[in-house]
């Protein structure tokens, strides 16, 4: 069947077209859109800002509801992330804060987009952890600290990630004074790897303390393991 358009018509018809075209090409690219993508600021909404709230509340920076909308909250928190990681603190989710909060809760991908496991930057992550809180323990010494955080990944009272874990508010006393930024030895990487392929000299230890450092009454309320080093290893 043939269609005899004036061209009058015809310049409507494929206006419409045109129209319906960009708006179907704008709803792919939004549905497809990653964190990273784009800056991020005070008024951004979508998923993409869902996405940072999660990852700004895995590693313990309260962003209030988990909406898709940069508010207030969300801007305070990336404030307080930015100042914690020495970046610009402008409340501006842009590439160099994205990447950073990227690393620290883990995330990585194949080349062909798919999730992995245990990747290099949670290794890097548990051993700066290991050298801040363990440097200059025996080896053991510093896989148990290792073996700790793992474990705390396998109990349903800790979170489900090792940035999560390492990264909890008042958790560990090298986040709280920053020496978890200094860069791991190679014993501390070794230490790392080996209590990620699941070496627990421990026995199922939660919890260490230097019994030498510290009188607080809730970690030695623990029921306790075994000492390694100077460290005292509970449940």
């Amino acid at each position: 069947m043939k269609f005899n358009l004036k061209n009058k018509d015809r310049n409507k018809l494929l206006a419409v077209l045109s129209i319906s075209l960009f708006l179907c090409l704008a709803l792919t690219v939004t549905g497809q859109a990653a964190l990273g993508d784009r800056t991020l600021s005070s008024g951004s909404k979508g998923a993409e800002v869902k996405e940072l709230q999660k990852k700004l509340l895995q590693i313990g920076y309260q962003v209030g509801k988990v909406d898709g909308v940069y508010g207030k909250s969300t801007t305070e928190a990336v404030k307080r992330f930015q100042k914690n990681r020495g970046l610009k603190v402008d409340g501006i989710a842009g590439k160099k804060t994205i990447a950073e909060l990227k690393k620290l809760t883990g995330e990585s991908t194949t080349s062909s987009g798919k999730k992995v496991g245990y990747k290099n930057s949670d290794v890097q992550l548990l051993a700066r952890c290991i050298y801040a809180e363990g440097r200059g323990e025996p080896y053991i010494g510093q896989v148990a600290i290792g073996a700790c955080v793992m474990n705390r990944i396998k109990s349903s009272e800790f979170p489900n990630s090792i940035a999560a874990i390492i990264y909890q508010p008042k958790a560990f006393s090298a986040v709280d004074d920053g020496q978890i930024n200094m860069s791991p030895d190679e014993t501390a990487v070794k230490a790392a790897k080996e209590a990620m392929s699941g070496s627990d000299p421990t026995g199922g230890a939660v919890f260490y303390f230097n019994p030498d450092k510290t009188k607080n009454k809730f970690i030695w309320s623990r029921p306790q393991i075994k000492k390694i080093g100077k460290h005292i290893f509970t449940r």
